[in-house]
């Protein structure tokens, strides 16, 4: 038995519910973890709202830090007492102990502190697989990242400006433009004060820019095609304001043959090769100093709808964790 947070019907964050949870023995090729730090993420809010459906009763949670407790039979590269971090496709992670596939699992380095791994190894490997996959950031783009001053955007804002990036950062106050410029952006656009495809134009001198990161959705989908100059990328990877609505692609052909992707994080991590590259390069670009990782609010496990409530009211800044 474990506690945690369970889903029994979706809705707003009330539907949160402590309660105790059946936990059996690890599989053969499973390992537990004694969780000390989990991470919080928009795609929580999702699940829990029935925009991704799943079957309930369900814990919500995608990733979490902490140490193994117990190994199965099979698992021989990770023993009781490693420190260990994960992120999974399925939600679970909302409880005290969890088992959990020992191929998805990475070992912490002494440089990375639990709450630090709980915050990013969700934000954290999105933000690689968007700077360095999906479109390769290079030293002299120009960049327009949305929700600049939130958990994934605050990496891309660092990441990007450390790979030479110059980077246009969108946020929704003075105060988040204010972190957005601490964590290194070069220009801000606050909206709605101001028309960010204006602003975007006037900045790249009319041409536009390479690639737009946009986790913002429904509200920010055809200003962000609009930013892009003649055969660039929109990459649509959240909804906050809602999914985009359909649309016909000639759109794309009529803002200058533009391309648009909707990616996941774990399309790119799908084989541990991957996952484990990503991890060391993410692990590696934190431990020198060049990507700053904000926990910028934490909350005990009980109390997930309030930061859930606060989630979605924008009222959070950087990653948010909870701790058991």
């Amino acid at each position: 038995m474990t506690r945690g947070i369970l889903l029994k019907a979706h809705g707003g964050p009330e539907v949160l519910e402590w309660s105790t949870l059946e936990l059996p023995r690890p599989k053969r090729s499973e390992v537990r973890v004694r969780h000390t730090a989990i991470g919080v993420n928009y795609i929580d809010v999702y699940d829990r709202s029935g925009l991704y459906p799943m079957k309930l009763p369900a814990a919500l949670g995608r990733e979490a830090a902490g140490v193994i407790e117990s190994v199965g039979s099979k698992v021989k590269s990770l023993k009781p007492g490693d420190r260990v971090a994960y992120v999974l496709s399925s939600p679970g992670s909302y409880t005290e102990a969890r088992n959990v596939p020992a191929e998805r699992i990475v070992r912490l380095p002494p440089s990375i502190s639990d709450p630090q791994a709980a915050g990013i190894m969700l934000k954290g490997l999105t933000a690689h697989y968007l700077l360095r996959r999906t479109y390769k950031v290079k030293k002299g783009d120009t960049v327009v990242v949305h929700a600049a001053a939130g958990g994934v955007g605050l990496l891309l804002v660092q990441w990007a400006r450390h790979l030479g990036a110059r980077v246009i950062a969108v946020v929704g106050s003075d105060a988040k433009a204010a972190l957005a410029r601490e964590h290194g952006a070069h220009e801000v656009v606050i909206t709605p004060r101001e028309d960010l495809v204006a602003r975007v134009r006037e900045l790249t001198h009319g041409r536009g820019v390479p690639v737009v990161y946009d986790s913002v959705g429904a509200d920010t989908f055809y200003p962000s095609l609009d930013c892009l100059r003649r055969l660039g990328l929109m990459v649509s990877y959240g909804n906050a304001s809602g999914p985009v609505p359909p649309f016909s692609a000639l759109e794309l052909a009529r803002r200058g043959s533009l391309f648009l992707t909707r990616p996941t994080l774990f399309h790119y991590i799908a084989t541990k090769g991957e996952l484990n590259r990503a991890a060391k390069e993410l692990f590696e670009v934190v431990a020198s100093g060049a990507v700053k990782i904000r926990i910028g609010q934490t909350y005990p496990l009980v109390e997930a709808a309030r930061a859930h409530a606060d989630l979605e009211a924008r009222r959070t800044t950087g990653s948010t964790v909870l701790i058991p």
